[in-house]
């Protein structure tokens, strides 16, 4: 039986193939540049070589009929014909307070779905568009909704409630929601393994460094307070967004520069962040060689990323009171130690020391690492986040009738013994060319 689950965005659609009998990945992709022409597709398949083509995807459904396409052709395919699918998970950015966990996609879902758009007007419209044309094109099988929001509906109310008129959460459903909710679940219940500890007796810290990037105060194993707000918007300083600011900003640029609404939130969603300190650098990698070479707005866009970062560790270790692990996990967390030695740097009379060596050497997709330094309180993870596990596991279960909160369910990953193939088979290559890995590796108490 396989499953398929589909996270689309407002100009892309990414892809994975799973077969659950084989617990294993079967392919990954993505199609991108949807709808604004050039449009081409990368597909992974095990065993198989990488295929790329241009193909124009003037819309969504086009997109996903040319990943059925690809998942079928007789060179780079993984599956005979489209009967072996038997659910499609969809990652639905907002689902507001009134999807606490994942749902069914159906009549009632849609329309209630539909009606928090305003929420996340950049990705809910996108969302649906992916889900419709998934629909339109595999009409047969449950499509599951894998909320990024429903993780953060255990935050208590002063955790989640704004300073603000009262009404404004009564009538504008104004509050905190918080998202990268797949990526938290995923890195607290492997956290937890890890520590060689219950779950939900864990205090945890998660920091998902990515374009986007949010962090995660994780208290008793749920979520307790997170770092983006009423929408992605808030809280760190990320690839295009801005983060936390003086909201007073925002009418000082439409007094002073005669800005519209929607021209501030264009600039503070897609010419901000690092982006905008630098100038012309959203990726980090960019700003990395350049800092390397001493280019003095790249190091200060460093600076003052890790700096946020920092003081969001400060601020929910005292939220926490404990805290057992800091984990970092997304594109820049598994793959950025310039970012996580400043991140953490000063944090030693809060029992936070990672080992700067092993730290430079933690650079791999395909091993939860163990950066932590000597006499370190804390333990401090590197762990590569799977979303696209959580979306399929939680779409089999809807399907089969045995899914619940992540409070009264129990993921394959939480398992000791629970291995990814793929990334086992990576780990092997990986450790041919950078043999040291393996002093790094986190092991199991």
């Amino acid at each position: 039986m396989v499953i398929l689950t589909l996270n689309c965005g407002s100009s892309s659609v990414k892809y994975q193939v799973y077969d659950w009998d084989k617990k294993d990945v079967l392919a990954t992709g993505i199609v991108e540049r949807v709808t604004l022409g050039g449009s081409t597709i990368t597909h992974k398949a095990r065993g198989k070589a990488d295929y790329t083509v241009e193909h124009e995807c003037p819309t969504h459904t086009v997109a996903v009929e040319l990943i059925l396409q690809t998942l079928t052709h007789p060179e780079f395919g993984v599956i005979a014909d489209m009967s072996v699918i038997k659910a499609v998970g969809h990652r639905m950015v907002h689902g507001g307070s009134r999807f606490a966990k994942s749902s069914i996609i159906d009549d009632e879902f849609l329309a209630a779905f539909r009606e928090l758009n305003d929420l996340a007007p950049l990705h809910n419209p996108a969302n649906l568009t992916g889900v419709e044309a998934a629909k339109a094109v595999l009409p047969g099988v449950p499509h599951c909704a894998i909320m990024d929001t429903a993780w953060h509906q255990t935050m208590p109310a002063h955790s989640y409630t704004y300073a603000v008129p009262r009404d404004w959460e009564e009538k504008y459903m104004v509050r905190r929601y918080g998202f990268h909710g797949t990526s938290f679940l995923y890195n607290a219940k492997r956290a937890a393994v890890l520590l060689g500890k219950d779950p939900f007796a864990c205090n945890l810290i998660i920091a998902h460094i990515g374009n986007g990037s949010s962090i995660n105060a994780v208290k008793d194993g749920c979520s307790f307070d997170t770092s983006m707000g009423l929408t992605p918007l808030e809280g760190l300083v990320m690839g295009t967004r801005s983060g936390d600011l003086d909201p007073g900003i925002i009418f000082h640029m439409m007094r002073k520069a005669g800005l519209k609404a929607s021209e501030v939130e264009k600039a503070l969603n897609k010419e901000s962040g690092v982006l905008g300190v630098t100038g012309k650098w959203a990726d980090r990698r960019d700003i990395e060689q350049a800092a390397e070479k001493g280019d003095k707005v790249a190091i200060l866009a460093q600076e003052i990323e890790s700096y946020r970062i920092k003081k969001y560790i400060g601020a929910y270790y005292a939220a926490l009171g404990r805290v057992d692990a800091l984990i970092f996990t997304a594109g820049v967390g598994e793959m950025g130690p310039v970012t996580r030695k400043l991140a953490t740097a000063g944090l030693e009379n809060l029992g936070i020391v990672i080992d700067e060596k092993k730290n430079e050497l933690a650079k791999c997709r395909n091993a939860e690492l163990d950066i932590t330094g000597p006499g370190s309180k804390v333990k401090v993870f590197v762990i590569p986040t799977d979303e696209e596990l959580v979306m399929t596991e939680d779409a089999f279960a809807l399907m089969n009738g045995s899914y619940d909160v992540h409070t009264k369910y129990r993921y394959s990953f939480q398992s000791r013994d629970y291995v990814n193939k793929a990334r086992a088979e990576g780990l092997e290559r990986d450790l041919v060319k950078k043999p040291y890995l393996k002093d790094i590796i986190a092991k199991l108490p």
